[in-house]
C-alpha cells in the first residue's frame, strides 16, 4: 500500500496557498510548495510566495532553495520533494503538494522517470540562438512522432539536448504515492478581477523595486526574462524597453491566458476534485480528507 498525499493544484490568484495552509494546520500537515519560481531565493513578491506570516506555523518546504541564476531542474525538484515528502511521513505527518506549476505536480504526484543530467550549457546557449519554430523543426527530423507542444519552448529545448547527449527516453511513469487531488479555481469573469487585484497590490507592495535589487545584484536579464510573467515584463519596464503602463497592461493579460493554460493542464485528469471556492471549500475539502484518510468524524 502506498502512502497518501494530498494535492492541491489550482491557476494563478485562486487560493490555493491560503487554502492548503488551512487544510494543512487542520490534519497535522506540511506543504510542499510546486512552483518552479519560488525555489528561488528573493523571488518573492513576483513569484506570490507566501509569506513567514500567511505559514501560520505550517512548515513549508521547496521554498528558496537555490539563488537567482543557479539551474534548477524539474528532476532536482522531484529529488527534493521526494526527500521531504518521505521525512513528512516518517514524523506521522501528512504530506501536502500545493502549486500551480503543472508539470512539476505531476512529476511528484505521478512520479515520473527523469534523468538528472545537467544540460550542456555550451549547447543551450546555441540552442537559445534559434526561435522557437527552428527548434520544433530541428526536434521533428530527430523525432519525427514527437508529441511535445510546438510552442513549449522549454521542453522542445530539453528534448533536443537529451537527444544529443543520447539520454532521450518516452517519459515513464512509477508512482510512489496514493493521491487525493483537489482543484482549485473561480468562474472566468471572477478569476480575471482577482488577477488584477493580485497584481496591483504586488506592484504597491513593491514588486519594481524587488526585480531592481535583483537585477542591480548582478542577476542576468536573460535569467529573468526566462522566469516569464512578473520578472519578465518587469525586467523589459526597469531596462527601458516597454513603459510602466504597457507593462501593467501586457503583464495582466499575460497572467491570464497563462490561468487559461494551467486549467487546460488540470483539467485533463479526471481524479481532480474541483471544489466550489464561492461556499465553503475548507469544509468541502476536509470531507474529502477525512475520507481519504479513513479518518473518523
Amino acid at each position: 500500500m502506498l502512502p497518501k498525499m494530498i494535492v492541491i493544484e489550482g491557476t494563478n490568484a485562486s487560493g490555493k496557498s491560503s487554502l492548503g495552509v488551512q487544510l494543512a494546520a487542520r490534519f497535522g500537515g506540511e506543504i510542499i510548495s510546486a512552483d518552479s519560481r519560488q525555489v528561488f531565493r528573493r523571488l518573492d513578491l513576483g513569484s506570490g510566495k507566501i509569506t513567514p506570516e500567511e505559514m501560520n506555523g505550517v512548515p513549508h518546504h521547496l521554498l528558496d532553495v537555490r539563488d537567482p541564476g543557479q539551474f534548477f531542474s524539474m528532476a532536482d525538484f522531484q529529488r527534493l520533494s521526494y526527500e521531504a515528502i518521505d521525512d513528512i511521513l516518517s514524523r506521522g505527518r501528512v504530506p501536502f503538494l500545493v502549486g500551480g506549476t503543472g508539470l512539476y505536480v505531476d512529476a511528484v504526484a505521478d512520479g515520473y522517470e527523469l534523468s538528472d543530467k545537467a544540460p550542456d550549457q555550451a549547447l543551450r546557449a546555441h540552442l537559445e540562438t534559434f526561435e522557437t519554430p527552428e527548434l520544433y523543426e530541428m526536434l521533428k527530423q530527430k523525432l519525427p512522432d514527437t508529441d511535445i507542444d510546438p510552442k513549449n519552448r522549454h521542453r522542445v529545448m530539453r528534448a533536443l539536448e537529451k537527444l544529443e547527449a543520447d539520454d532521450y527516453r518516452p517519459a515513464g511513469k512509477s508512482p510512489r504515492y496514493e493521491l487525493l487531488k483537489l482543484g482549485v479555481t473561480w468562474p472566468r469573469e471572477i478569476l480575471k478581477h482577482r488577477i488584477d487585484e493580485r497584481l496591483e497590490k504586488r506592484l504597491q507592495e513593491g514588486m519594481v523595486e524587488e526585480v531592481k535589487a535583483l537585477l542591480d545584484e548582478g542577476v542576468s536579464e536573460t535569467f529573468m526574462v526566462k522566469l516569464g510573467l512578473e520578472y519578465k515584463y518587469l525586467t523589459w519596464y526597469l531596462t527601458g524597453k516597454i513603459g510602466y503602463e504597457q507593462m501593467k497592461e501586457e503583464l495582466a493579460a499575460s497572467i491570464k491566458k497563462f490561468a487559461k493554460r494551467q486549467m487546460t493542464w488540470f483539467r485533463r485528469d479526471p481524479r481532480v476534485h474541483w471544489l466550489d471556492m464561492a461556499n465553503d471549500p475548507v469544509t468541502e475539502a476536509s470531507s474529502l480528507i477525512e475520507t481519504f484518510l479513513n479518518l473518523s468524524r
